[in-house]
């Protein structure tokens, strides 16, 4: 019974596992941050709940510059209740080439790679819901389609509990 509990258990634990950052090494067009993030990009946004209902949806014009490994990505959101936000990112990139990046609303640091096409970013973010502040784990994907165009995914969680999605789709300007 304890060894039929212990391969359970880790099955269960190889199937939250997901897919690795180097399953896209060989996809094109091959994703350069700075080059993607630099100057002015348009994104369009969903939140879905986790039964699929879309609860909320969003612009964001994001304003990004660079100085040498080091870029701020300023993102104003404004959501279609009115609401407005903003989020000021500064990424960096480290010397084994993984992505670390900050924002006041971001718990410690979002921990980032990039490999062919796409970015894998784990982080904590604080999230206001109805005057409460909520610590919830984002893992965010990205994935360039164009050298204009990328797709975005995240899924939320709280204590491993999936509490929906984030679906974005990023423009840039020319």
């Amino acid at each position: 019974m304890k060894t039929l509990l212990m391969l359970f258990t880790a099955l269960m634990l190889s199937a939250c596992a997901g897919v690795d950052i180097e399953h896209y090494a060989k996809q094109k067009p091959v994703l350069d941050l700075p080059q993607y993030f630099n100057g002015t990009l348009d994104a369009w946004g969903v939140f879905q709940k986790r039964n699929g209902e879309v609860a909320r949806r969003f612009k964001v014009e994001i304003v990004a510059s660079w100085q040498g490994d080091t870029g701020t990505l300023d993102e104003r959101f404004v959501y279609d209740d009115g609401e407005k936000q903003r989020r000021v990112w500064t990424l960096k990139r480290q010397p084994d080439g993984s992505w670390r990046g900050t924002a006041d609303d971001v718990k410690g640091e979002a921990i980032g790679r990039v490999a062919g096409n796409a970015l894998h970013w784990t982080y904590t973010l604080r999230l206001p819901v109805d005057g409460t502040v909520y610590e919830v784990a984002f893992d965010d994907w990205m994935w360039l389609m164009d050298d204009k165009t990328m797709l975005n995914r995240s899924r939320m969680s709280k204590f491993g509990v999936d509490l929906g999605e984030v679906t974005l789709f990023f423009q840039k300007r020319t």
